[in-house]
């Protein structure tokens, strides 16, 4: 690791030169739908509450991430983070930080309609909601909960409250929704959200996923382009994001794809991961972490707990490794390690 000295000392910087200023929060392992991609029909066994990071342990962590590490933006994550009590203090608390972070949340929606005033006037910038078709009967299928209804108008609600721009992440599966990418795109440009399409990730705890059966990126542009004009938008700001954005019908509207599998972006990448239960995690699909809650609990100064992330951050690896005949899943699912 460099000496402690310099911009360095500073930041959350790798062997190959990335510096995260990305950081990803999960705030619960819990989530209120059954996603067939994230988790089985019974659900996991959930993290006890002993284990569970406490709102000011959260808030601690982030004040050090962003005043100490170089942290400029930060998305609380779950599982499903509107089912943690604390999150508008938490937003709320963070907002009141300097120098202030970026805000956003990843959500599947349920909650959004009574909570997305709240979570504005607390600070939250924005929101990415996940909705992968527009048929109820799909819905209840691939989740496993009849709420669609209750996702849409989380969605409305976030629009109403300025929580802009409103992104949606949809993922299509064999079998299921493989066909709607142009309905979801109409819809999306209708209602002026965002719209990425994500490729299913091997993050399911059943660790069934194959590479064989998912739906790539080139599915997705190919299914897109046999009703829009796509074009590759061209103006240099895609930097560490993870999606490639087109242009549609010329614009100004675009849609992303985040390619995670078949086009990695790796060597771009700008995150730093916290779980809910105060694991450092360098990528999604790290086998390691590196505990911040034992050096928190046992009355580490904030130095301490700085330099323990910065070596972390140093261990980082070129890449995700899933093109590697070695590659293994996590241990722990996605709902565990925040999206």
């Amino acid at each position: 690791m460099p000496a402690n000295r310099g911009g360095a000392a500073t930041m959350l910087i790798d062997t190959y030169g990335r510096v995260a200023t990305d950081l990803r929060v999960s705030l619960t392992d819990r989530c209120n739908l059954r996603c067939t991609y994230c988790m089985p029909e019974e659900g996991l066994q959930w993290l006890a509450k002993p284990d569970l990071l406490t709102d000011d342990e959260i808030v601690r962590l982030i004040g050090i991430a962003v005043t100490e590490l170089g942290v400029t933006e930060v998305r609380f994550t779950g599982g499903e983070p509107l089912l943690r009590p604390g999150l508008v203090s938490i937003v709320e608390r963070c907002a009141a930080l300097a120098p202030r972070p970026k805000m956003s949340l990843t959500t599947n929606g349920v909650g959004l309609e009574r909570t997305a005033g709240a979570l504005r006037d607390a600070g939250l910038d924005r929101v990415n909601v996940s909705l992968d078709t527009l048929r109820p009967e799909v819905f209840q299928a691939l989740t496993r909960r009849k709420r669609h209804g209750d996702v849409l108008r989380g969605l409305e609600a976030a629009r109403a409250a300025g929580l802009t721009p409103v992104k949606v992440n949809a993922v299509l599966m064999p079998g299921l929704n493989e066909d709607e990418a142009p309905d979801l795109l109409a819809w999306a440009l209708e209602h002026d959200y965002e719209l990425r399409f994500i490729e299913q990730m091997p993050l399911d705890p059943q660790h069934g996923w194959k590479r064989d059966g998912m739906i790539t990126a080139g599915d997705i542009l190919a299914s897109l382009r046999t009703r829009f004009t796509l074009a590759p938008e061209d103006d240099g700001e895609r930097g560490s994001a993870p999606a490639e954005r087109w242009l549609v019908d010329g614009g100004p509207a675009r849609v992303g794809v985040i390619a995670s599998v078949t086009r990695p972006f790796c060597r771009a990448c700008d995150r730093t991961r916290l779980t809910a239960d105060g694991q450092v995690r360098t990528c999604l699909f790290a086998r390691e972490e590196s505990d911040l809650r034992g050096a928190l609990r046992s009355g580490a100064p904030d130095e301490e707990i700085a330099r323990l992330w910065r070596v972390a951050m140093w261990g980082k690896k070129a890449g995700s490794g899933l093109d590697d005949p070695s590659f293994l899943q996590p241990d722990r699912p996605m709902s565990a390690i925040g999206g």
